[in-house]
């Protein structure tokens, strides 16, 4: 049962000139796959891990059973993943999840892309459609996007949107075999009453 009032209904894609974001299908498993594999190096300081050990390397199994259970999420009202594309090609993935309803609503949400485009402002433009869809459509009030200190790009990516820090979050997620800090961003819905791919535009013209 969905946490909210209403049901999230199946986003259509959205897009900001060459720069799109669509909600994943299992027709993505192969090509997100090969990009899990090509940026090893570039993604695994930043990717969760178990305490104690265990899981898969990303990558290394079909994303098709993944990608259902992310599917299901929508389903039930509690997350919402996309692909991001750039010039109709995937190249990466944005994911909303920690859906919340009552008195809160609200969501966190997490990215990568892939190292061969990164640098092109891609990432900002797909947070601030992501943040726009969940204001307007899903009628969220706050969102959260949490980066370990030393992601110097991620910490960037807040830097452009102009999200407001909000502290630190110590040992608040295990990353690469350890509890590890997180620097908690947050936007609320008054913030940007024009959007925050208006914003984004505005600070970038």
């Amino acid at each position: 049962m969905s946490p909210l009032p209403h049901p999230i209904e199946a986003p259509a894609p959205m897009t900001a000139g060459r720069i799109g974001l669509r909600l994943i299908h299992r027709r993505d498993a192969t090509v997100l796959e090969r990009l899990l594999t090509e940026n090893r190096t570039w993604l695994e300081p930043w990717e969760a891990t178990y305490p104690g050990g265990g899981g898969t390397v990303p990558g290394s199994v079909s994303m098709r059973p993944t990608i259902q259970i992310l599917r299901r999420q929508l389903r039930s009202g509690i997350g919402v993943s996309f692909v991001t594309t750039y010039d109709g090609a995937v190249v990466g993935q944005l994911s909303v999840s920690d859906i919340s309803g009552g008195a809160m609503r609200s969501a966190q949400i997490g990215y990568w892309v892939s190292n061969h485009v990164a640098g092109r402002g891609i990432t900002p433009v797909a947070v601030a459609l992501a943040i726009d869809y969940l204001f307007h459509v899903v009628r969220l009030h706050r969102v959260e996007i949490c980066i370990r200190p030393e992601n110097v790009a991620s910490l960037r990516v807040v830097a452009k949107l102009g999200l407001r820090y909000e502290g630190e979050r110590q040992r608040y997620i295990h990353i690469a075999g350890d509890w590890r800090d997180h620097s908690c961003f947050a936007v609320t819905r008054e913030e940007v009453p024009k959007g925050m791919l208006n914003r984004l535009g505005a600070a970038t013209a």
